[in-house]
């Protein structure tokens, strides 16, 4: 009986059945990775298009958050109050992120100011609404239902102006700053506004109930 060649026989057995195993999981492990730099792509059919869409609807919904805030802290404190805050852009700074996640080919970032008597005014909100969102130049933002490309907030400050319902400001991608000044106060002896110093890269809000 040769013990030792059974012995051999087993051990190449064994070596060549591990060997195997290996390749299989580096074949698997090598099939994810080419379907995930597949994925990492923004082709407008891939699974990145809708995770580029999610951050930048989350880069809009904090600048609208942080508007908002401020609009509300002045309506909180009164007449004469004044709130400086600064709002920053990263990805919507990019139109080619713009055109890839919502198909714009000619894609402006607006930050409007809607009174309740605005025609986009959401259904459901109350009072005012500080919108952020992208569209083609020219078009009108879409900012409710599965194909929006925008996200509002509701503040607490109360606008049913129908002679001024709104304010839009329009920034094309490549002019939008990266910080953004936001200067917010309650001036008594000038109506509600909303401008924008391309300039000096500051956004001008003025709250004056009833005004």
């Amino acid at each position: 009986m040769n013990l030792w060649g059974s012995g051999m026989g087993l051990v190449l057995r064994r070596r060549g059945q591990i060997s195997l195993e290996f390749m299989l999981v580096f074949s698997i492990m090598l099939i994810m990775l080419l379907y995930s730099v597949k994925n990492i792509s923004f082709s407008q059919d891939s699974p990145s298009s809708s995770a580029l869409a999610l951050q930048l609807a989350l880069e809009e919904k904090s600048a609208a958050n942080t508007i908002a805030g401020a609009i509300d802290q002045v309506y909180a404190q009164g007449p004469g109050s004044k709130v400086t805050t600064y709002v920053h852009f990263a990805l919507l700074r990019n139109g080619k992120y713009l055109d890839r996640a919502f198909n714009l080919s000619s894609p402006v970032v607006g930050i409007m100011f809607l009174g309740s008597a605005h025609p986009l005014f959401p259904v459901g909100a109350n009072n005012s609404v500080v919108v952020v969102a992208v569209f083609n130049n020219g078009s009108t933002p879409i900012i409710e239902g599965e194909n929006r490309t925008g996200v509002w907030v509701q503040t607490y400050f109360p606008y049913n102006s129908t002679t001024t319902p709104g304010f839009n400001v329009s920034i094309i991608p490549d002019e939008l700053p990266s910080t953004v000044k936001v200067v917010v106060e309650w001036n008594p002896d000038i109506p509600v506004e909303m401008t924008y110093n391309s300039t000096s890269k500051v956004l001008y809000v003025n709250v004056h109930p009833g005004g």
